[in-house]
């Protein structure tokens, strides 16, 4: 008989079991001590989530989908669960699909969609990259800083939706992962919530609850409602909290993830060239000094002897010369101009020694008309038939009639470059020309029956800059209902939503392709949980036994108390429930300790903006999927921000109040 091996237990099986374990040690423990059948059931449920949301056994949305199913099929079970009727009603139960956090959601990744659609988004990008460069030590702090200031005027989702587009471009121009850009964006969007007290849905609603619990005080203990500005200064200090923390301990915490690394390389077509042709060719960019001898000659008097290919020249604020028309072997070269170069490394640094030009360090000037999503190297082929067949490039001003500079040119399986004469050699059928060009001029050259144009994969979907006014007007619109009107928020942002797809800043197919399904799925099925955990009691027995523990402690730490259980409480359920529940349990407390009722009240609505440790959070579902984030990575980097946050607001509201 042969013997059968059997394979080891892997290390993360072997983890996950005994987390498992672990887990269920602790649902038999709470089923012991907490005061009904329901909250048992519902703190097993809850348990079962965070185990599936921390070691990732599924998809998270997956796993919400999932909870929510379970959650409806207790209405079948209930008489075998020991219960009278389900955790959740039926008639309920996808309520979250429908509710005001959802349908803002959609409507604000269309809303972002409809923005760059019309090349806005590509406008902020570039000037942030001229201002940070490509150093994420520059970038984060930009990005998280003009997000934070938006979204505190506006809902954090919207702001995060907004610079989603934005943040995508500027990975791709200056090839820092999303992953590590968009988490510090999203962190500094919710912290962004907490500078005014119309920046999150908890601090809008506070002051109500402020009056709701006034008319159970007496006279002398009546609560003063919070001003605008009244949080600013705890607000501020958290913002620039999580700027610093992410450019000091960015390149420990934040994941490149394989999703971005596959990303990049596959997106790099230059290196495709390299192994395919040998082109050993990179982008440079340079200026050229008032007294570089360079000043005054012709392109044509230098390319061909220092093998290099000027493919953009920028001679004024307002004179970019790059594509068809714009640059031709008999364009001067001016003093101060700044000149995009493909060329090898050691033929450009011959180059810029012999002139006395001035290298950068990066793209700076053409980071945005050069970026990889305006611009790259491609594959164009001369067909049997083609008009250009005994003619050469400089016979015809091929740079300049069609906007494609010519590197390299393949015939009879040989490779031959700049330097080696291809301008002047007739160009015969079946010559593959390897050019640099402007994706806008190459989707040009496909309807033009002199070329076959080779490459496919690159960038050239239709944008629509003519609809920027149309676009501003209905995000203005959008954005003066939120700020403005008593609209719920899901209905004001569908209005600009709308508005855009009526008026043709997007086709309704690109309005669903805009929208994160999965961001969608993950949200409203989680809503039937937060439902479960305040309608069975579970939340007010867990807030009653933490502050039974701390009640006869020092004030700070009963308050540092209810920011913990807030924190703990945005995590499995709406931020808004949390408020809710925990904003007359803190009132009480502070009464009872002899504190300030208004300023507990306050600290559970800043509390519940400390969201970081998993991605339940509408912000942090809407970037897990465009970065290829996991739970583990907001667990590394959100477990700290968690206690960044709870000392800085602490120590902010016992300075400030």
């Amino acid at each position: 008989m042969s013997e059968t091996k059997s394979s080891p237990l892997s290390p993360v099986l072997i983890k996950r079991l005994v987390a498992a374990a672990m887990f269920i040690l602790l649902g038999l423990f709470l089923a012991g001590v907490v005061p009904s059948i329901e909250v048992a059931w519902v703190s097993a449920i809850l348990l079962l989530t965070i185990y599936l949301f921390a070691f990732e056994i599924v998809g998270v949305d997956v796993a919400a989908v999932s909870i929510m199913v379970l959650l409806g099929l207790t209405s079948l079970l209930a008489p075998l669960m020991g219960l009278d009727e389900g955790l959740v009603d039926n008639q309920h139960l996808f309520n979250g699909f429908s509710s005001n956090a959802v349908m803002s959601i959609i409507a604000v990744m269309i809303i972002g969609a409809g923005l760059d659609k019309t090349g806005l988004m590509s406008k902020v990008a570039a000037f942030i990259l001229k201002t940070g460069g490509s150093s994420e030590k520059r970038i984060i702090p930009i990005i998280s800083s003009t997000v934070g200031i938006i979204s505190s005027f506006m809902q954090n989702v919207g702001a995060a939706a907004l610079f989603l587009p934005v943040v995508s471009r500027i990975s791709a121009r200056s090839g820092l992962p999303m992953s590590r850009l968009l988490m510090p964006m999203g962190f500094c969007a919710i912290l962004g919530g907490t500078v005014t007290m119309v920046g999150s849905s908890p601090l809008i609603l506070l002051n109500d609850l402020i009056l709701t619990s006034n008319t159970a005080l007496p006279q002398d203990e009546q609560m003063k409602t919070w001003s605008l500005f009244s949080v600013t200064p705890v607000g501020l200090a958290l913002v620039a909290t999580g700027i610093i923390y992410f450019v000091v301990a960015g390149r420990f915490v934040l994941p490149v993830t394989q999703k971005e690394e596959t990303g990049v390389a596959a997106g790099n077509t230059m290196a495709y060239f390299q192994n395919t042709y040998g082109l050993d060719y990179a982008l440079f960019e340079v200026s050229v000094p008032p007294e570089s001898p360079l000043v005054g000659l012709m392109l044509d008097d230098v390319e061909h002897t220092y093998k290099i290919r000027v493919i953009a020249s920028q001679r004024g604020p307002s004179d970019l010369r790059i594509g068809p028309g714009g640059l031709a072997r008999d364009v001067g070269i001016e003093a101060n101009s700044v000149l995009g170069i493909l060329a090898s490394p050691e033929n450009l640094k011959a180059f810029v020694e012999k002139f006395g030009l001035e290298l950068h360090d990066d793209l700076s000037t053409f980071s945005e008309s050069l970026a990889a999503t305006k611009a790259g190297i491609a594959e164009v082929v001369i067909p049997p038939g083609s008009s250009l067949i005994g003619k050469s490039a400089r016979d015809v001003w091929m740079r300049k009639t069609y906007g494609i500079a010519m590197v390299a040119l393949h015939r009879n399986g040989e490779t031959l470059r700049e330097g080696d004469g291809i301008r002047d050699m007739p160009l015969q059928a079946g010559d593959t020309l390897v050019v640099h060009t402007t994706w806008e001029a190459l989707a040009r050259l496909e309807k033009d029956k002199d070329f076959v144009v080779v490459t496919t994969e690159y960038p050239h979907e239709e944008t629509r800059p003519h609809k920027v006014g149309a676009a501003l007007l209905f995000f203005a619109v959008a954005l003066g209902l939120v700020l403005f009107s008593d609209l719920r928020l899901s209905v004001a942002l569908l209005t600009g939503a709308v508005g855009m797809i009526i008026s043709g800043v997007l086709k309704i197919e690109e309005a669903y392709t805009a929208v994160s399904w999965k961001t969608v799925f993950l949200l409203a099925s989680l809503i039937p949980l937060g439902l479960a955990v305040e309608t069975t009691g579970t939340a007010k027995w867990i807030a009653e036994q933490t502050l039974s523990v701390v009640g006869d402690m020092p004030v700070w730490v009963i308050q540092a108390s209810v920011a913990v259980l807030a924190t703990f409480f945005t995590l499995v359920m709406s931020n808004v429930g949390a408020t809710v529940l925990l904003v007359p349990l803190a009132v009480n407390i502070a009464i009872g300790a002899n504190a300030d009722p208004a300023v507990f009240a306050l600290t559970v609505a800043i509390a519940t903006s400390n969201s970081f440790l998993i991605p339940t959070h509408q912000v942090n579902a809407l970037i897990m999927g465009p970065a290829g984030y996991r739970v583990v990575d907001f667990m590394k980097a959100g477990g700290i921000m968690t206690v960044l946050f709870l000392v800085v607001m602490m120590l902010m509201m016992n300075i400030v109040f």
